[in-house]
């Protein structure tokens, strides 16, 4: 077994190689990009170079111009179904333990199997790469087709229950080959958190390639890892220090005596004892909390969600209690937590395909009859990819008047409208379509109205080294001053509480700091990028030219004209994430208004409805939206994001962000 994985392992190296060959030659003879400049471009910048390629040699022949939407939906067909399945609750399945309660169980394995069993497998509903099977597309057969699709899922579960023997041997063997070495260096890595395949198919909005959502959970890693230490036991607490104490001590011993006698290490098992002993004390003091710990749970709260964008409206006041911890959890688990379940999951894979799965086949069939839209040059595409706010809008997420959708095609937690909003900011140039062009204005309009009434932003810029020491960001930027200034202000934290605070602090000036800081935000103030185009990310007070940037843009003065374009477009990505934080921030307060009118009080009795507003041309920044059901669920029953092995999980996972100028994000 061990000679076949390893020969496995090398033929799919080589298949990889020839891929990554074809990809450098399109790059090199298509897009005249070099290699030796990729790394110094964006993704848009390589998008469009690909948008002029069609227009000469119309790669694609069924339409004359591609858009940005088009090349994301042909990169991201099959994974926007997967999170749109997700967002409606049709997959994972939940599984039921006694004293663990509901977990979301999603594995390699086991999103390999959904794939093979939807998207291209023998037996799939897709006939090729980009079009569904007719059939599926008709509703006068849907009980027979949950039939066919039913027995399908049936052999594919019995193919795996025949299979698992092998399949846990393979598990096993890629477990040790992939953590031994790690483990034997850095016992503590098993304590260490990452994103779970569930949570990344949860947070992952439409259209969001993998390098976009990779950077944004890399900068969600470090507040939701403080927010996850902040809970400590403390009886786990007085137990590790026991351990850690008397482990401690027999290693110290064991240390002195060979130094005192090398020949202590001849002595049989010596050495285990040792090793053994130093994994032991560095789980234990995994478990030691901080003793400089601030409490402060709201807060890291709030810091989370202006990065993962989504969040469940029952956590809004409950962040220091347990069961948010749990549900938080599953998006961002112990690395010892992920090689558990793949090391179970050649065993728990073919029964939840068995017993679980093919109950949902009719829903499935449904699914992709309702959600399946054939575009011109892409072919069939999940129609929850167009971020059409008249079809899959929710009312409560600033769509009221402008969606026709039923509940059951409105999309959960907001994810048309903070699709879209995303997307708008990510691809500056793309043109929206009519509706989703109404909602921005009407968003802009909003903005503009709230900021009124709003905090200055010079008050709110003060206010950013508070939260910067928050989150221990040391060497804070410019846009991370700029979310800085909205999460730091303290009326931002209090409106996630609930009892006497509320009768001293309004909620509403949350959404007003959040507004007022985009109502700043100008794209003629901002020098155009080497494409001739501004992102309009920068303040208005905060000038390049002003005291604040001066000594940056010394820099970049006294930089080649290449290490300044880098520059450049480094500043520009980091201001759009910041502005879409700002938005996920502002989005949330919003629906919270419109879902719990309860909780508010002054001003926001009185707001304008998005409905009765016109729309302002002077709001020059783009926006969009987050849509989620006003009920609250609990994580096991969110309807509602990816994989990333190697450099980029590792990168994800330690909080670091992937550079943003690799165009291959395919």
């Amino acid at each position: 077994m061990a000679a076949i994985f390893w020969i496995y392992r090398l033929v799919k190296v080589f298949c990889n190689v020839l891929s990554y060959w074809e990809i450098r030659q399109f790059y090199i003879k298509a897009l005249k990009i070099g290699m030796d400049e990729l790394c110094n471009f964006t993704w848009q910048e390589v998008q469009d170079r690909l948008i002029s390629l069609q227009r000469e040699q119309q790669m694609c022949i069924h339409k004359k111009e591609l858009t940005e939407l088009d090349i994301y939906h042909r990169i991201l067909r099959f994974k926007n179904y997967m999170v749109a399945m997700i967002n409606k609750s049709l997959l994972p399945v939940q599984l039921h333990f006694p004293l663990l309660g509901n977990v979301v169980f999603l594995t390699q394995g086991l999103k390999y199997n959904f794939e093979l069993i939807l998207f291209w497998g023998p037996g799939s509903l897709f006939q090729n790469k980009w079009n569904l099977h007719p059939k599926y597309k008709r509703s006068g057969n849907r009980l027979e087709l949950a039939q066919q699709l039913s027995r399908v899922i049936l052999l594919m579960g019995l193919a795996n229950l025949l299979l698992c023997p092998f399949i846990l041997v393979w598990q096993v063997l890629y477990a040790f080959f992939s953590y031994t070495e790690v483990i034997r260096r850095e016992p503590g890595s098993l304590g260490a958190r990452r994103w779970s395949l569930y949570g990344r198919l949860y947070l992952r909005h439409f259209n969001e390639l993998d390098h976009e959502l990779y950077g944004r959970l890399g900068r969600a890693y470090k507040p939701t890892s403080k927010y996850m230490n902040s809970f400590t036991s403390p009886l786990l607490t007085v137990l590790a220090k026991n351990i850690a104490f008397f482990s401690g001590s027999v290693l110290a011993v064991l240390i002195a005596l060979t130094v005192y006698d090398e020949d202590v290490l001849t002595v049989q098992h010596i050495l285990t004892a040792i090793t053994v002993l130093g994994v032991v004390i560095t789980i234990a003091r995994s478990f030691i909390p901080d003793e400089h710990m601030v409490w402060c749970p709201e807060q890291l709260l709030q810091c989370m969600l202006a990065h993962i964008h989504y969040m469940p409206d029952h956590w809004r006041g409950n962040a220091n209690k347990s069961e948010t911890r749990d549900e938080v959890a599953q998006l961002l688990q112990y690395k010892a937590v992920f090689i558990l379940e793949e090391l179970l999951s050649p065993i728990v894979t073919p029964f939840i395909l068995i017993f679980l799965l093919r109950n949902k086949s009719l829903e499935i069939i449904d699914f992709f009859r309702n959600f399946t839209v054939e575009v011109v040059g892409v072919g069939d595409i999940c129609s929850f990819a167009q971020m059409d706010i008249r079809r899959h809008g929710n009312p409560t997420w600033l769509s009221e008047g402008q969606t026709e959708a039923s509940v059951y095609q409105q999309a959960e937690n907001g994810k048309t409208e903070l699709s879209l909003m995303h997307f708008t900011i990510k691809n500056p140039r793309w043109q929206p379509p009519q509706e989703s062009s109404v909602f921005i204005s009407h968003l802009k309009e909003k903005v503009q109205h709230d900021a009124q009434g709003g905090p200055s932003t010079q008050l709110l810029l003060s206010e950013a080294p508070l939260c910067t020491s928050l989150q221990s960001n040391e060497s804070a930027t410019g846009p991370d001053n700029l979310l800085a200034s909205v999460l730091a202000h303290p009326i931002l934290t209090a409106s996630g509480l609930q009892g006497r605070e509320h009768r001293f602090i309004p909620p509403s000036t949350a959404a007003s700091a959040a507004a007022s800081v985009l109502a700043s935000l100008s794209t003629s103030q901002l020098a155009p990028t080497s494409r001739g185009h501004s992102h309009g990310l920068l303040p208005s007070s905060i000038h390049p030219e002003s005291t604040m940037y001066r000594s940056d843009r010394t820099i970049i003065d006294s930089m080649s004209n290449s290490d300044s374009r880098i520059r450049s477009n480094a500043l520009h990505s980091e201001f759009a994430s910041a502005e879409m934080s700002l938005h996920a921030i502002y989005m949330h307060e919003l629906h919270q208004q419109s879902s719990h009118p309860q909780r508010t009080s002054g001003q926001w009795q009185n707001a304008v409805p998005m409905r009765d507003m016109r729309t302002n041309t002077g709001f020059q920044a783009h926006s969009g939206l987050g849509s989620s059901m006003s009920t609250p669920v609990h994580l096991g029953g969110w309807r509602e994001e990816e994989e990333g092995e190697g450099e980029d999980e590792q990168k994800i996972n330690s909080g670091s962000t992937p550079k943003q100028g690799t165009g291959s994000s395919s």
